[in-house]
């Protein structure tokens, strides 16, 4: 885990704590909803756990939804899906997140 200071337009912290990071970005859950990225960058994924499945004794996500917003106005999806699996999402997540970053800066 490592510091996390983001700061919104006007240079004002909006987050400040200690989150998971994985390949320099931040990974926070907060219920059923996952999201992943960097709030200084134009796009987050979003993951959205829609039920469960029972697998012994435990929970495990099942379906999940999928999207990669724009971070300043998340009401403006550039790509969702349904993925069945946390792993299944996140990776095409990853994917399509790095896609969307990368068109953004050509």
């Amino acid at each position: 885990m490592s510091e996390l200071d983001v700061m919104n337009a006007k240079g004002a912290p909006v987050v400040k704590g200690k989150y998971l990071m994985y390949k320099d970005r931040p990974l926070v859950r907060e219920g059923d909803t996952i999201c992943y990225g960097d709030l200084t960058e134009k796009y987050i994924l979003v993951m959205e756990i829609m039920s469960y499945t029972k697998d012994g004794d435990e929970e495990l996500p099942d379906q999940i939804l999928v999207q990669v917003l724009e971070s300043e106005d998340q009401s403006k999806i550039v790509r969702q899906g349904f993925h069945k699996g946390l792993y299944e999402a996140f990776g095409y997540g990853l994917i399509w997140l790095e896609h969307a970053l990368a068109q953004n800066e050509a």
